[in-house]
């Protein structure tokens, strides 16, 4: 029963994420929502059947067949009945992260290149480490997997599921919502283990369940009873451990991080930019109402949020339409012609273009992940010759180009405002051809 109401709080939360999103169809033909409307339905099956010992063992053969063809049922029908678009680019993604595929995609491989989207570090665990979260939380990971383990092998040997489970009997893993966090806690680790940026879903967990273990008499007490303590009275110690085990851990982590933190709260500092907001009170006080910038999406994002001028791109990457916006955009730092440019700024109706030169002139640790390298990979610019890169156009990198003001680049763009880092360019209305 609390299962099923954590299913309905899955639908609920589609449900706003659909509304909150701009009915973002995506989300009705989601595989999640098929897949628990398939566990609900299949769940209401099974508790209106006739009891019977014949038909649920039955029930039980069938039931996860049962919920797999109702799930791709579901979904085949959503995809029929419901407007929407393939996420093509996530399977790609998927397929070239797991190394199934190799692409020359712009888009997949500046995916690709995001910190958010590697590996964890080693920095990462640890930290975890040094708080002492990671430990504890293995150790009551490996008790509770166990613990369920064996309760799931005593039901396929026939032994009933008790109806009340006390202290002394030491089996955590016959509670339900044991075994529903611990499988979850797994696939969101497994997550966040391919994508470091997915840690902000596993890292509650890992700390919910820590916190659990510890502050739980019954796993201090599943683990004596697999040790077959008998110096000492097993729930006796397991209720003290169950509250000195956080009390020392607690009482460490403020004599730890508690002056840390304390310095570094006094050492309070401003991030300011000043080539930035020289760039944000120019366009809020030179541009015209209804001017359109192009740019980078990062730069786009913080235009719109500062002057509330509209912009041609934003920094959201779970839309294929503005995935390949971006990457269009991005053309400004390759090695394209002028004339290209002007027509996928003008396809846009973008009045305003922005040179970063910190994309311009990048020298990026990561060979091969600055922007030009993968524009200049995607457009077909590198050619690669006994392990030697060699970039090839008959066309300067437009960024660098630009800059001369020389035709034809004079012809299509006139620059109205510049500073240390920034360039921004009147995209001509009006094209004059001159020498």
């Amino acid at each position: 029963q609390q299962v099923h109401e954590v299913y309905k709080i899955y639908l609920f939360s589609l449900f706003l994420g659909y509304l909150s999103q701009f009915e973002n169809s995506a989300l009705l033909v989601s595989p999640l929502l098929s897949l628990v409307a398939a566990f609900m339905l299949s769940k209401c099956l099974q508790m209106n059947m006739k009891k019977g010992t014949f038909m649920s063992r039955l029930l039980k053969i069938i039931y996860i067949y049962l919920v797999l063809t109702i799930t791709v049922t579901l979904n085949f029908l959503l995809k029929m009945f419901v407007p929407h678009k393939e996420n093509e680019h996530l399977l790609k993604f998927i397929e070239v992260k797991l190394g199934l595929n190799t692409t020359k995609n712009f888009t997949m491989n500046w995916l690709l290149c995001q910190e958010s989207l590697q590996a964890p570090s080693q920095d990462f665990f640890l930290r975890l480490t040094q708080s002492s979260l990671l430990p504890f939380y293995i150790l009551v990971l490996i008790i509770c997997l166990f613990s369920v383990t064996q309760v799931i092998f005593r039901r396929i040997c026939g032994e009933p599921l008790k109806e009340t489970v006390k202290l002394e009997d030491g089996r955590i893993g016959e509670r339900p919502e044991i075994v529903y966090h611990v499988i979850h806690t797994i696939l969101l680790g497994c997550l966040a283990m391919c994508l470091e940026g997915m840690k902000y879903l596993w890292t509650p967990y890992v700390c919910m369940l820590a916190a659990f273990g510890v502050c739980s008499p019954e796993l201090w007490m599943t683990l004596f009873k697999w040790l077959r303590l008998k110096a000492v009275h097993p729930i006796l110690l397991a209720l003290i451990l169950s509250m000195a085990v956080p009390t020392i851990i607690g009482f460490s982590l403020w004599k730890e991080f508690f002056p840390r933190i304390m310095t570094e709260l006094s050492e309070l500092q401003e991030f300011y930019d000043p080539d930035t907001v020289e760039l944000m009170t120019w366009i809020k006080r030179q541009a015209p109402v209804a001017a359109v910038f192009a740019g980078s999406p990062q730069l786009m994002g913080v235009i719109k949020l500062c002057t509330g001028w509209m912009v041609s791109s934003l920094p959201l990457y779970n839309d294929d339409d503005l995935l390949k916006r971006n990457e269009n955009i991005y053309q400004i730092y390759s090695k394209r012609s002028a004339e290209d440019i002007y027509k996928i700024l003008t396809s846009y109706k973008a009045n305003f273009l922005v040179i970063e030169d910190s994309i311009c002139n990048e020298v990026g640790p990561v060979r091969g992940c600055r922007v030009k390298d993968l524009l200049d990979i995607a457009n077909g610019h590198v050619v690669c010759e006994e392990g030697d890169s060699y970039a090839y156009s008959k066309y300067g990198r437009f960024c660098h180009e630009i800059k001369m003001n020389y035709s034809p680049y004079v012809n299509y763009f006139t620059r109205v405002y510049w500073n240390r880092s920034y360039s921004v360019y009147r995209v001509n209305t009006v094209i004059s051809f001159q020498s």
